[in-house]
């Protein structure tokens, strides 16, 4: 495959999603009125985009497989073992995800050799490892995007837990004056995740109590009384008084790297990650918890969240720092008086159109594709020359060179 090629994805169907986000973008009606959570492009096996090549419509991990070179590029498919390295989404959150966290690529292929040999089916609700990929992750807000991620510093907790709920978690308490550092948040997660029933009960009430009075002071206590509307008896309902709690503005971005907890709360973002699917859960969902299984993965240290603005790479492209080795992000703006030229060192790259029109034009080949909002395309590597010419705003998957 040596051309450019339009892409057919797969929206994904999850109960927080939103109705109208997703097909405003694809400018398609919601006939199911389902929620549509996750536009989903590239290559990952549980939804491959499709792609249209001499004349027949074909998967793209399939195509990958057969011109890996082509696609990819010699050092990418070395690098990558034949495989694209990457996995590029739109999400769309209505309603709070779940509180999780992602394992290093030591522990996926650990846990995933473990979970294999143990006969667990890929697709089992209790199965915590899909792939061998570790999951870094950017998600770039396309709107006013609320999110919360790491742990807060224990003066922080301390402040909000005593609020809310300082008689059922009056031990709690008392263990983190005494311990005010990464050993003693460990412990105070542990015991808020290991509680019994009647435990949970009794602090997710007396936080029901408790949090509206200091809604006017503080966004936290908003999140929470909004968690408890939807997960009424879930003890992920205190996460925002011990993770950052964290707005991005239209253009600002997160890097989230493997064991750090976080939890999308709503918003819609372009997300860029490892081509991966595996999610370790704490909290706010009806899905497998595994909390063993999290502790090991989760790094208990209070961390500042460092908000990414996007850097200038040249005079119509941005990109966003990526501290991962699979992908980058950036973002292209074309013009009638600035057209889009393609660098001279690149892989395989995929683009998403979400304001506008243009032409993509493979220079070499004369072969033109036309972009409008909500398309998308894969670009090969062997694709030597490009240029972009309109008025539209694009998103670029790529593997940084």
């Amino acid at each position: 495959m040596k051309t450019i090629g339009i892409l057919e994805n797969t929206v994904q169907e999850y109960a927080w999603g939103s109705l109208k986000a997703i097909p405003d973008l694809l400018g398609k009606t919601n006939l199911s009125q389902q929620p549509q959570a996750e536009l989903w492009m590239g290559a990952h096996p549980k939804a491959p985009s499709y792609v249209v090549c001499d004349g027949q419509k074909r998967s793209l991990m399939e195509l990958i497989k057969q011109y890996p070179r082509e696609i990819l590029g010699d050092k990418t498919a070395e690098r990558f073992h034949n495989e694209l390295p990457y996995l590029f989404k739109v999400l769309a959150a209505a309603k709070p995800l779940s509180i999780q966290a992602h394992p290093s690529l030591d522990q996926a292929r650990e846990g995933f050799r473990k979970e294999s040999a143990e006969n667990i089916p890929l697709d089992a609700p209790n199965r915590n490892y899909k792939d061998e990929n570790h999951k870094p992750e950017c998600i770039c807000a396309l709107t006013p995007f609320w999110a919360l991620f790491g742990f807060r510093t224990v003066a922080d907790i301390r402040v909000h837990i005593s609020k809310i709920c300082p008689l059922g978690l009056a031990d709690e308490l008392a263990q983190l004056n005494s311990q005010p550092n990464s050993e003693g948040l460990k412990h105070f997660f542990t015991a808020l995740m290991t509680l019994n029933e009647k435990s949970k009960t009794r602090i997710v009430d007396e936080t029901r109590q408790n949090a509206g009075r200091f809604t006017h002071e503080d966004a936290t206590y908003q999140w929470i009384m909004r968690l408890l509307e939807e997960n009424s008896s879930d003890i992920g309902v205190l996460s925002p008084t011990f993770l950052n709690l964290i707005e991005l503005q239209p253009g600002q971005a997160l890097f989230l790297p493997a064991g750090e907890l976080h939890a999308y709360l709503e918003g819609v973002g372009i997300e860029l990650m490892a081509n991966s699917d595996n999610v370790l859960r704490g909290g706010l969902t009806p899905k497998h918890v595994d909390v063993a299984e999290l502790l090991q993965v989760l790094h208990f240290e209070s961390r500042p969240v460092t908000i990414l603005e996007a850097q200038i790479v040249s005079k119509n492209e941005r990109s966003y720092p990526s501290h991962a080795d699979e992908f980058v992000l950036s973002v292209i703006t074309v013009s009638d008086r600035l057209a889009y030229l393609s660098p001279d060192l690149r892989s395989v790259e995929i683009m998403l159109c979400t304001h506008g029109r243009a032409l993509l034009e493979d220079i070499d080949n004369q072969n033109t594709v036309e972009l409008n909002k909500g398309s998308s395309v894969v670009i090969p590597a062997a694709v030597r020359n490009y240029r972009i010419v309109g008025n539209c705003t694009l998103y670029k998957a790529a593997v940084p060179i």
